[in-house]
């Protein structure tokens, strides 16, 4: 970290400028998560995962001096270029060697640092100075840029630290963990527990790209206790062919980014992996609420316990959270009224970068909108039922595409599932299941839709989620961040 201050300050690299990072999960992307903010730079985190145009966007929006390159992304920062208006790039080399590129090119990371005084004094500046940038795709439209301030993130950290650390039994982290990321270092600061593991000071592990046999490796080679990812990934991971050679008793799981499937939380539940969910958004830092359970849920069998584990959780301290109605007025805590989860905390960011029209409306009525359809029941407990754009009205009625791939999701035969509204009619909407089967499992839509029904005899699903439909697919469109595409899934099949 220090050698790497001194690295960019010989650079050129001065106060207010901005650095941007492409590379994979690694110890070098740690160094640049402290070294560039510390020297009062801007930490600008390109997602590798988005397309050239929209990293060009990216690039030219967030104003980069200076970028950080894996030599892997040479040949996509050679089509762009000629509309680039950056000072030059440094190129991260897994066996420090420099291949032969037309870019502006000042080092090779290693090399570079290995030439730098060990010890930076570093400057002190105002606590509420920029300290890193980064774009979300997930609404229409271009990237926004969301941003944060030293302040908000050293608040986020202290948060998470104060809940994971204070929990007794189940969903902790703590100086005894080892630690491993599965959630990319690009989008909103690998949730940010990379700065509570280096708080914590506890061993951490990054692994590059996500192999999922060598993620599983590192796990047993490691003795990784401590994870996060998106429900895709740990799919990839239950899926590979050594899963049943490497043991995963006492591994702790974080899903977030999409909803936690309870299928997947009762393999887990199987397999002794602590799996539970976090909740927060881009704009959020992220994290605004964690699905720890109390000892006495504990004593519950794995059933009972999985419902509470892929609950949204309950708030964590600093943030305030509340589910309202179109009014803006607070709903009860009764499991049952659902509205628009609406939030404060001190680490939400001020608004998106250079875009007064999108922050105002992000911010509208003093409250953060995150978008989200939830409820809340008498012990806190926040369950995420869809979000506002992806809720389906049929005949009046709401039906949660959440709910229903939930329901679709505890079928044996079903690998992935989306479910999406489209036009009907009759009755304006009707879902669509979008479905991967396990091929070893084959299976038919009249059976899917008999599983289904059992849910309807049982309450837990509106009797308007039999109008499904049911698509079978050989794979579903993700995110750059792997999280279901519906917006792509939306215009294929609306």
């Amino acid at each position: 970290m220090h050698q790497l201050a001194h690295m960019l300050s010989a650079m050129g690299i001065k106060r207010g400028d901005t650095v941007a990072v492409m590379d994979y999960d690694s110890h070098r992307y740690l160094e640049c998560y402290f070294a560039i903010p510390m020297i009062g730079a801007v930490l600008h985190t390109i997602n590798i995962r988005l397309a050239p145009e929209q990293i060009l966007y990216t690039i030219d929006h967030a104003e980069d001096n200076f970028i950080l390159a894996h030599t892997d992304f040479i040949p996509l920062l050679e089509q762009i270029k000629g509309r680039l208006d950056i000072e030059g790039f440094i190129l991260l080399s897994d066996d420090e060697t420099l291949p032969q590129t037309s870019l502006h090119v000042k080092g090779e990371y290693e090399n570079l640092l290995a030439q730098q005084p060990t010890f930076f004094d570093f400057p002190d500046f105002d606590e509420n100075t920029r300290a890193t940038t980064f774009y979300t795709t997930g609404t229409t439209g271009l990237p926004k840029g969301v941003y944060f301030t030293h302040r908000q993130l050293v608040l986020h950290t202290l948060g998470v630290l104060a809940t994971l650390g204070s929990a007794p039994k189940q969903g902790s982290f703590h100086q005894n963990d080892v630690y491993m990321p599965i959630t990319p270092m690009f989008h909103v600061h690998a949730w940010g527990l990379p700065y509570v593991a280096t708080m914590l000071g506890v061993k951490q592990v990054y692994p590059g790209r996500y192999i999922p046999d060598l993620l599983l490796e590192l796990i047993d080679k490691e003795h990784v206790t401590f994870s996060h990812c998106v429900p895709t990934i740990m799919h990839m991971l239950f899926n590979s062919s050594k899963i049943n050679e490497v043991s995963l008793r006492g591994w702790k799981v974080i899903i977030g980014g999409a909803a936690l499937p309870k299928a997947m939380c009762q393999e887990a539940l199987k397999r002794g992996i602590d799996m539970f969910t976090g909740y927060g958004m881009s704009e959020t830092c992220p994290i605004l609420s964690l699905a720890q359970l109390t000892p006495a849920m504990l004593e519950l069998d794995d059933e009972a316990q999985s419902e509470i584990r892929i609950k949204t959780g309950r708030a964590m301290g600093l943030v305030e959270m509340h589910v309202v109605d179109e009014q803006m007025q607070p709903l009860p805590h009764d499991g049952k009224s659902t509205g628009e989860i609406v939030v404060r905390a001190p680490w939400l960011t001020g608004g998106y970068f250079k875009d007064q029209k999108n922050s105002e409306l992000l911010w509208a009525g003093g409250y953060l909108h995150t978008g989200d359809v939830a409820h809340i029941d008498a012990k806190g407990y926040v369950k995420i039922t869809d979000r506002v754009k992806d809720i389906i009205k049929v005949g009046g009625e709401w039906v949660s595409s959440l709910e229903l791939e939930d329901i679709l999701h505890q079928h044996a035969s079903v690998k992935e599932v989306a479910v999406i509204g489209i036009g009907d009619e009759k009755w304006g909407e009707r879902p669509l299941a979008l479905v991967v089967l396990d091929p070893q499992k084959p299976s038919s839509e009249k059976e899917l839709l008999l599983h289904a029904k059992e849910f309807i005899k049982k309450g837990i699903m509106a009797r308007e989620g039999m109008l499904l439909k049911i698509v079978f697919v050989p794979t579903i469109e993700k995110t750059s961040v792997g999280k279901i595409n519906k917006r792509a899934l939306r215009a294929l099949y609306m």
